[in-house]
């Protein structure tokens, strides 16, 4: 067994890590003296990769939009029984999620941890699916697709998505919807298990006082011996450089209304990106600046967010964010307000301002120095980092090196990203308001 230990002395953390044969990546976070074990097994699969070439065949495969979020429901049904209730009994607390971009299943505990960890391996290489229990699932991720349907929170954000793009499938609901669920069966359901779920796409990260070793040969023994596969090749529409539309509203039973805006990234071949020494360093560099931009625009010590508070329009509930990934990214700004069209003028109109002065130097080097500091005490945990692993590990980008980043990040990169990304023509509000 060849275990690899990566060392981050300027943050005083490690990870080991374990290539298995089928080409699985293994990977221990450890945190001598914490109380609290955290493990995850996440696969390389999301609610956008509807459509793909399965390796050693000719023509493009169509599957329903949901079922990367219905196959999650379904692996946690075993042939001897549900899952959760086997978390339950051993005190641990088990759960899963289904991005655009991945599905991952995870479980925390202070107690039994290799007992976790091995059910952890076993049932999300297992799946039992009949078509009876399919049926039966459909009904139960109809009600929590309506749920989602009647959720302002969920419309508002999904709403800006459908403004943002015109052809990405990230505008479409994670769940899909009544109908297209209604197409899914047992036998597309192991199809794109079969061909997702392949240890050579998918990746763990086990965090806490744990034993590495113990825990890669737990690897070793649960984990079939498979050679790697090819790579799947995922097929999404090529996105225009332009938004669908700038302003979308829906009434709905809100007292107050709510409101996201925000400004979709250009689509771009990123091989000829100036930040670029490969792929994942380059989202990793472009997230870093976001991240300090947003802070410095639209924090609580922000001219802006002072200006917006001071004349009554934004409360407590107000916040900000970036999301990026290889082909698509866009940053949010929202919150509840009596007049978010005033604050969508407002924010518009300060943003043309620094686009025109800039924003000061000074003030990026506080920001800067502020946001790394926070992440060296998210590092004080165990499930922060290794959920922050999983998040970043299929772009290519390595959570420990967000320290490094804003390390090295400087003021002039930072400038060139804000000035690409807030380009006026694109951007868009989507609003909810009461009936």
């Amino acid at each position: 067994m060849k275990i690899r230990k990566i060392s981050y002395d300027q943050i005083n953390e490690s990870l080991y890590e374990y290539n298995h044969y089928s080409g699985l990546k293994a990977y221990v976070f450890p945190k001598k003296g914490f109380y609290k074990k955290f493990a995850a097994f996440g696969t390389n699969y999301g609610s956008v990769d509807s459509e793909f070439v399965i390796p050693g065949e000719a023509v493009s495969t169509k599957v329903p939009d949901g079922i990367a979020h219905f196959l999650e429901h379904k692996l946690f049904e075993q042939k001897d029984g549900n899952v959760m209730e086997k978390y339950s009994a051993m005190g641990a607390s088990p759960n899963a999620y289904t991005s655009f971009t991945q599905t991952v299943y995870w479980f925390t505990c202070t107690e039994k941890f290799h007992e976790g960890f091995n059910l952890l391996l076993n049932y999300v290489q297992n799946p039992y699916i009949t078509e009876e229990s399919v049926e039966r699932e459909k009904g139960i991720i109809g009600q929590e697709i309506q749920m989602y349907q009647d959720d302002p929170n969920w419309r508002v954000y999904f709403n800006l998505l459908n403004s943002f793009f015109v052809d990405h499938p990230t505008k479409k609901d994670i769940a899909g919807t009544i109908e297209s669920i209604s197409h899914i069966n047992k036998d597309t359901l192991y199809q794109c298990f079969h061909n997702f779920y392949h240890p050579s796409n998918m990746v763990l990260i086990a965090g806490g006082d744990i034993d590495y070793e113990e825990v890669f040969e737990s690897v070793d023994k649960h984990i079939e011996s498979q050679i790697p596969r090819e790579m799947i090749e995922r097929i999404y529409p090529k996105e225009p450089n332009e938004i669908r539309t700038n302003y979308v509203e829906q009434t709905m039973e809100v007292s107050i209304p709510i409101f996201y805006m925000g400004y979709k990234d250009k689509f771009r071949d990123r091989k000829n990106s100036r930040l670029l020494e490969d792929e994942g360093k380059d989202l990793l560099a472009r997230d870093v600046a976001m991240k300090i931009i947003l802070e410095m625009v639209f924090g609580k010590g922000s001219s802006i967010y002072n200006l917006l508070y001071n004349q009554g329009l934004i409360d407590n509930s107000f916040g900000y964010d970036y999301t990026i990934e290889k082909d698509y990214g866009y940053s949010m700004i929202g919150g509840e307000s009596f007049s978010p069209e005033k604050v969508r003028d407002i924010i518009s109109e300060e943003i043309r301002k620094l686009r025109e002065g800039g924003f000061s130097d000074i003030d990026f080097a506080i920001t800067k120095k502020m946001l790394k500091g926070r992440f060296v005490r998210s590092l004080n945990s165990v499930e922060k980092p290794c959920r922050g692993f999983m998040n970043n590990y299929f772009k290519g980008v390595n959570v420990f090196d967000y320290y490094t980043m804003y390390e090295n990040i400087d003021f002039e990169l930072t400038k060139e990203v804000f000035l690409d990304h807030f380009d006026e023509s694109m951007m868009a509000l989507s609003v909810v308001k009461g009936r």
